[in-house]
């Protein structure tokens, strides 16, 4: 990537390979702080600062002028005081006659750089003039030591002496390692192999990101010619994050119109090594951001090259994690019913008790249905009776038939991507030191955490319970069990829930399988699979029944997960 630096849309992507400032001299006069200092004018000018018109007067109206005489006060600031300033530079005192007001504009440009989401990359494909990837994490650390120490320096030769410090994130607040050129996909896909490969990603937590919507809609539709044909891909707006989706690896291709949700991707997804996809097509290509005639969220199945694509537009109406998260998992999905496993939209946890039992939950239901609300839950009511709570899953997994005829299940994430408002009080703050923050200020703002290690998600987890949440029912039968498969496939199948704002749908709603991610768009095959599934589960003992969450009930948002983690806790536990 040949840039140096990128302003757009409240994000900064600075290139450390291209241009990185190891003082505060060349802070002030590289290229990227021009430029943000410039922004920072316009936005002053436009929200009638006072401040913007105090700078004016002292430059005769001469912007330009302003411009010029505001960097060489900075420069000047970092070695001198403002009375040496005033004596030495005498075209500069009329800068200097209000320090409280020259002061808050030292701290109105930090301020405006702090507010933009912040990203700097390092690629290591050649020698270049900048910095390598053997000081990835150093080179964010002494970066982030600059902004600080320029910024108080500044404060000082202005008469502000700091008694109070807060160590806060001021230089980036995530990074990109890459490499460049490092995939050769086929045909029709070689456009793509020019560009760079996300190799390792540093988050600084606390990491909020902001984007245009905050629900998702619409399903992915088939269609029968591959989106990508004749696309081209800028190599210095374009990315490559290798993940591990379950055990399928796919490409996730975004522009930098997304960067906040393809970074986000490390708290949901394990990062695939290059030994995952050395030698062979990945799994799962997923293009998200080309621009396009018109906006679309398709699939389509490359049978030539064993590839389910899936392809997203670059438009507002998309920018929302919730669509990068469920293409990815829609993808899986349609491969795993293609190879006659069952995919199940749930959580699954499997619980240690301090007697030595062990009991596996699969609490299955859409968006909003209450599973993982229901699971922390558990995790609060069980402290004085339980070791370990492992989450395999918090959304998707899979069922399928091991080689000893045995129906198991498995996952799909390493972490989560949970509404904050439906969480217990405090347990976002308990995870701020590593998760990502989406739109915290709005409803249905969003937590991802990371939970599991891929490798225990992976694994095949026997199933004692394997229930459907039903959030829209007021009733004190919490908790019940189904005599028959048949009547476990007619709950399960409908899918009915009370729509918690995570989508734009509204009331209730009925969704296949309570899944529109893959069983959704091949409802044939699936019906095999639940008769094939639901049966073999009766059959081998576990219990297929239902849990009202009601979550959807007005009264009980915060106490039905609750009522009813408690009694599956007593059931678990034969109270």
């Amino acid at each position: 990537m040949k840039f140096k630096h990128k302003y757009f849309d409240n994000k900064c992507i600075l290139n450390f390979s291209e241009e990185y400032v190891c003082d505060a001299q060349s802070l002030l006069t590289c290229d990227a702080f021009i430029e943000l200092f410039d922004k920072y004018l316009t936005y002053a000018k436009e929200n009638k600062y006072d401040i913007y018109k105090y700078l004016l007067e002292a430059s005769d109206n001469d912007i330009e002028k302003m411009t010029h005489d505001c960097l060489l006060l900075y420069k000047l600031l970092l070695v001198m005081d403002a009375e040496e300033v005033s004596v030495d530079y005498p075209n500069l005192r009329p800068y200097l006659c209000d320090l409280r007001i020259l002061l808050r504009v030292v701290e109105g440009v930090y301020f405006y750089w702090r507010r933009l989401q912040r990203y700097c990359i390092i690629s290591n494909s050649e020698h270049k003039t900048g910095l390598e990837d053997a000081a990835f994490l150093e080179s964010q650390e002494n970066f982030q030591r600059l902004i600080l120490d320029t910024y108080r320096q500044l404060e000082r030769s202005l008469g502000h002496e700091n008694n109070v410090y807060r160590q806060i994130i001021a230089g980036v607040n995530a990074a990109l390692s890459l490499n460049e050129g490092s995939i050769k996909l086929p045909s029709p896909y070689e456009e793509l192999n020019k560009l760079s490969v996300v190799e390792r990603v540093t988050i600084h937590p606390p990491f909020i990101t902001y984007s245009k919507q905050n629900t998702r809609d619409g399903v992915f539709n088939e269609v029968f010619e591959n989106p990508i044909l004749d696309k081209n891909f800028d190599e210095d707006e374009w990315y490559c994050y290798p993940i591990r989706v379950g055990s399928l690896v796919a490409f996730v291709y975004f522009h930098e119109k997304f960067m906040n949700q393809g970074v986000s991707l490390c708290n949901l997804f394990s990062m695939a090594e290059k030994s995952d996809y050395d030698g062979r097509n990945p799994d799962l290509v997923f293009v998200f951001g080309c621009e396009d005639v018109e906006p679309r969220q398709c699939f389509y199945h490359d049978k030539e090259n064993n590839i389910m694509v899936g392809y997203i537009t670059q438009d507002d109406k998309y920018d929302y994690f919730g669509y990068m998260k469920k293409m990815i998992l829609t993808l899986h999905n349609l491969v795993m019913i293609n190879n006659d496993k069952l995919p199940v939209h749930g959580a699954m946890v499997e619980i240690s008790f301090k007697s030595g039992e062990k009991k596996t939950i699969v609490i299955m239901g859409d968006s909003g249905a209450g599973k993982s609300e229901t699971i922390e839950q558990i995790k609060a009511l069980g402290k004085k009776h339980i070791n370990e709570i492992k989450t395999v899953y918090d959304d998707m997994g899979v069922l399928y038939i091991r080689d000893d005829g045995k129906v198991v299940s498995s996952g799909t994430e390493i972490g989560a991507f949970v509404r904050l408002d439906d969480l217990e009080t405090g347990v976002g703050y308990r995870e701020v030191d590593r998760s990502v923050f989406m739109n915290p200020d709005k409803v249905n703002a969003r937590i991802v955490t990371p939970m599991s290690f891929w490798r225990d998600i992976v694994a095949d987890y026997k199933i004692d319970y394997f229930l459907y949440a039903n959030n829209y029912e007021d009733s004190d039968d919490v908790l019940g069990f189904f005599d028959d498969a048949d009547s476990a496939i007619e709950v399960f199948r409908s899918g009915k829930r009370m729509t918690k704002g995570t989508t734009t749908e509204k009331g209730i709603s009925t969704s296949f399988f309570a899944n529109p991610f893959g069983p959704c768009q091949r409802q044939e095959q699936c019906e095999k699979l639940l008769d094939k599934y639901f049966n073999l589960m009766m059959e081998q003992g576990v219990k297929l029944g239902q849990i009202r969450t009601r979550l959807g009930v007005s009264g009980y948002e915060k106490n039905g997960p609750k009522l009813a983690a408690r009694e599956l806790f007593d059931n678990m536990t034969n109270k």
